[in-house]
């Protein structure tokens, strides 16, 4: 089971950013991507259709295979992951908002989050945020229409640029000191994001957590792929093929799969 492939599932491109801290700690393990572009985002879904859709996601992954699956999306995290714990005798390690950092650290006692309606209305995030958040001002922001421009190749378009400024303008209003991002597409916003914030904002995502939680559990499993060979990875999209080639670096196979 060791050299078996980790899994690692997301509503397009974004989970790329977690891709790349799992295969950068991780450089031994075989790891199979699969980006679900033709259904995103998963943000705008109801739960019933984001369980769905990641009970689908997860058994193409184990039809390869797979030793472990990483939801590399918050939306489906929040949103479906214990029903995916409680379906499958494998691990999943899923991903969070990290709002307890940015809260525990804030000097100025407000933060922004910059999330999907699926992560900020779930009742995980609810749940992560009620414990964490009081006594401080957090200002939730819904990051409606930036998934369709990243997936459609729009990363840097002036439409980009003046809906993200529209969404930071109220948190820069309140003096934040700490930017939570709660979708694995946003780290690619991360050169925007500084441009327009004050350089005293600290910008928070989950993507070294995740990695170095995905080695922990492999090694409490006795998964992790101690072989010398060099590793395979292979990335599977149901849109467009060039878009997740502009993500990824050339030595990577990027294939059209319908699923």
């Amino acid at each position: 089971m060791s050299t078996n492939p980790v899994g690692i599932f997301d509503s397009g491109i974004g989970g790329t950013s977690i891709f790349k801290e799992i295969h950068q700690l991780l450089p031994n393990e075989n790891i199979i991507y699969l980006a679900d572009s033709l259904n995103a985002p998963y943000g705008e879904k109801s739960k019933a259709e984001i369980i769905q859709l990641s009970i689908k996601n997860t058994e193409l992954l184990l039809s390869k295979g797979c030793k472990l699956i990483v939801v590399a999306c918050n939306t489906a995290t929040t949103n479906a992951i214990s029903k995916l714990r409680a379906s499958y005798n494998i691990p999943f390690i899923g991903i969070e908002p990290a709002i307890k950092p940015a809260s525990l650290h804030t000097k100025t006692k407000a933060i922004g989050i910059l999330a999907t309606k699926g992560t900020l209305t779930s009742s995980l995030f609810h749940k992560t945020s009620n414990i964490y958040s009081k006594d401080i001002t957090v200002i939730e922001q819904v990051g409606e229409g930036i998934v369709p421009l990243i997936e459609d190749g729009k990363l840097n378009s002036p439409e980009l640029k003046e809906l993200l400024y529209s969404y930071l303008k109220p948190m820069i209003k309140v003096n934040i000191d700490y930017l939570v991002l709660g979708c694995t597409h946003y780290p690619y916003l991360i050169p925007l994001l500084t441009e327009m914030l004050p350089n005293t904002v600290k910008i928070i995502d989950s993507g070294q957590a995740v990695a170095k939680q995905t080695k922990a559990i492999l090694e409490q499993n006795e998964l992790l792929n101690n072989t010398i060979s060099l590793s395979q990875v292979k990335f599977y999209t149901n849109r467009n093929v060039a878009v997740l080639k502009s993500f990824v670096d050339d030595e990577f196979q990027v294939e059209y799969l319908q699923f």
